[in-house]
């Protein structure tokens, strides 16, 4: 059965996104480590690190994944914003592997104008520099996210984010994260049977169903390849429970974590919502 579970706020302290998984019912998440609209960030005492490992072990080891900053582009073709993202990539990785948690999930970056493939070499170079900082990943792999297509982001296409799998000189620490809202706005069908297969089939030929870790489960606002990245509630948007409930009955899938992204709009009770609809779902 996929481990069902949501983004979880980190208000007050890392620790505390334990407590509140369990009181909307989730069995897995994922967190921000540090503002995710802000470049500056402070280093996680050891102190800090010692309380979120021990809650996390009080609560089972759930699964769990870290979101990177919206900020990073390693697509920029500005030389300060490059090196920002660089750098800040590098921390990302480094305060992940002081909490001990193994997945960080990154959006590959959009090229503003300077077209598709200068973009995805320069992610793919600037990938692998971020990593060289840190080193030693210390057991973490980062999750590169399908994306929706929107302006000039890039990862859209399945072919893209096995451009930076195929191409990084550390390709064996490096997987991928879908986003049901992403693929769908991108163009990727999943609400029939027939529509399914050859999403997946597609995903399994270009880049291989075994670098898929981690799923994030938003309806969509917009309707297929709209390209317009719009997160709905699970069921009230244009995918509709059929393309969930494949997904959720996918054995291929059954130990996997999958996570909502879905808009809480202030009342984090949307999410145990979201998630009983999900788990009725499951056959």
């Amino acid at each position: 059965m996929p481990i069902l579970g949501a983004h979880i706020s980190t208000a007050g302290g890392l620790h505390k996104a334990f407590n509140r998984m369990k009181q909307v019912q989730a069995k897995a998440l994922q967190i921000f480590t540090q503002n995710q609209r802000q470049w500056i960030t402070r280093e996680i005492t050891e102190k800090e690190a010692e309380k979120f490992r021990r809650c996390w072990e009080e609560s089972g080891r759930p699964p769990i994944a870290s979101h990177d900053s919206y900020l990073i582009n390693l697509a920029s073709d500005k030389p300060e914003i490059e090196k920002k993202s660089v750098s800040a990539l590098a921390h990302e990785i480094e305060r992940v592997k002081i909490l001990g948690i193994p997945f960080l999930i990154m959006h590959p970056g959009s090229h503003v104008g300077a077209g598709v493939e200068k973009g995805l070499a320069k992610i793919t170079k600037n990938l692998d520099s971020a990593i060289n900082l840190v080193k030693d990943l210390g057991g973490v792999t980062i999750l590169i996210e399908t994306t929706a297509g929107q302006g000039t982001g890039l990862g859209s296409d399945f072919s893209e984010l096995a451009y930076i799998l195929d191409n990084s000189a550390h390709s064996d620490h490096l997987g991928v994260c879908l986003d049901t809202c992403h693929i769908f706005a991108a163009g990727y069908d999943i609400r029939t049977p027939e529509t399914y297969k050859v999403t997946f089939s597609k995903f399994d030929r270009i880049i291989g169903i075994e670098r898929l870790k981690f799923f994030h489960l938003n309806d969509s606002k917009k309707d297929l390849g709209s390209r317009v990245d719009r997160h709905e509630h699970i069921g009230k948007g244009c995918i509709g429970l059929s393309g969930f409930r494949l997904l959720l009955n996918d054995p291929r899938f059954a130990d996997h974590p999958m996570v909502l992204e879905t808009p809480k709009e202030n009342d984090p009770e949307n999410d145990r919502t979201n998630l009983d609809v999900l788990r009725g779902l499951i056959e």
